[in-house]
């Protein structure tokens, strides 16, 4: 017999709803780092095509809890994650047309990583400020977005965050916006977040042009694809 477990925070505001999009080769980081925080507050629904197995980019699955049609109709948070798989996720027509649908509706849209790319491919962040990883900013403006270089970004109700590692920032972020900055405090102080990374290496300017021209190499094949997507995706909304 499996022992369930009840992380839920006990409190009168009711639970959070979460809508978190998946898409094979998604980053497990990305999605993970968010729904930990914010779990203890949410109802969260692991969104997909179907009830089969999503594999992200680590080779980890996933297990979808609802389809995009069992999605509630109204979501407190829209959550799409990056990862090697983005730029087939941002010319799949019927996710793009799951996000503009719950996008209008959700009270906040938001991403980590290249995820705020697959909403710009909604048309869901024009006109407002966003993030993403570093090796993709020049495709957030492709899109017409302003891009901006932060962990987390905050513009009205679009919240983005940067690659992978900034979900915890920004599930912390969002978290003391809607629960308060002492909920944020408590969280923080459970996962002991608190980093000293063992090596000064986890920007392009303290890596190094060396080591950053090794990764942008390695992500030049995706880089390619996803610039086309950018694209065919700003000519059809012209």
């Amino acid at each position: 017999m499996t022992e369930s477990y009840d992380i839920k925070m006990p409190g009168p505001q009711p639970l959070l709803q979460v809508g978190m999009v998946l898409y094979p080769g998604l980053t497990m980081l990305d999605l993970i780092g968010p729904q930990n925080v914010l779990a203890p507050h949410a109802a969260t629904h692991l969104l997909w095509k179907t009830r089969d197995l999503v594999t992200s980019d680590s080779g980890v699955s996933i297990q979808p809890t609802a389809t995009f049609r069992d999605c509630p109709d109204e979501l407190d948070i829209l959550f799409v994650p990056g990862g090697i798989g983005t730029a087939d996720a941002m010319a799949d027509q019927e996710i793009l047309q799951f996000l503009r649908d719950r996008g209008a509706r959700s009270k906040y849209v938001t991403s980590v990583c290249t995820g705020s790319l697959v909403l710009a491919a909604a048309g869901l962040m024009q006109g407002y400020k966003a993030t993403t990883h570093w090796a993709t900013r020049h495709i957030l403006e492709a899109f017409g977005v302003e891009c901006v270089r932060a962990r987390v970004v905050v513009d009205r109700n679009r919240i983005s965050g940067g690659g992978v590692t900034a979900g915890i920032d920004f599930g912390l972020t969002l978290l003391g916006l809607l629960r308060g900055d002492d909920a944020a405090r408590l969280t923080q102080l459970m996962l002991e977040y608190d980093p000293a990374p063992p090596f000064d290496a986890g920007t392009p300017e303290a890596a190094g042009p060396e080591l950053t021209q090794r990764i942008l190499s390695f992500l030049e094949p995706l880089d390619r694809t996803m610039r086309k997507v950018a694209a065919e995706r700003s000519i059809s909304a012209s």
